[in-house]
C-alpha cells in the first residue's frame, strides 16, 4: 500500500485448484490452469468502480485512474475495498479474495 498519493501496485499470493497444492513442502503452488489471469475489482460499497486485469500476481492502479474514480489519488488514512478473482478456462471466475486496503 502507498504511504503517499500516487500509483498503487496491488500484490497478492496466487492460489491453486490443483490437489498437489495442498503439500507442506511447497513454497509456490502450481498454477493448474492454461494461462494465469486475474480480475481485480475496485469497489465503492457494493458498486464496482473499475475492473483491472493482470496476467501476474500484481496490478497497477494508476494515480490517473484513482483520480477519475475518486477525484484524487489515495493517501494516508484512507481505505480501498477490492476483490481479486483468479480466472480459469474451465471454471470461469473463482471465488474472490476480498480485502480492504488501509493507507
Amino acid at each position: 500500500t502507498a504511504r503517499s498519493p500516487g500509483d498503487l501496485t496491488i500484490r497478492w499470493t496466487r492460489r491453486s485448484r490443483a490437489l498437489v497444492a495442498d503439500a507442506w513442502e511447497q513454497v509456490g503452488v502450481p498454477l493448474a490452469e492454461d494461462l494465469e489471469s486475474y480480475d481485480v475489482q475496485i469497489l465503492d460499497g457494493a458498486v464496482v468502480k473499475r475492473t483491472l486485469t493482470s496476467s501476474t500476481t500484481s496490478v497497477l492502479y494508476t494515480a490517473a485512474q484513482q483520480t477519475a474514480d475518486w477525484g484524487a489519488p489515495f493517501g494516508p488514512g484512507q481505505t480501498l475495498a477490492i476483490r481479486i478473482y483468479q480466472l480459469s478456462n474451465r471454471l470461469g471466475r473463482g471465488d474472490p479474495a476480498a480485502v480492504t486496503l488501509q493507507f
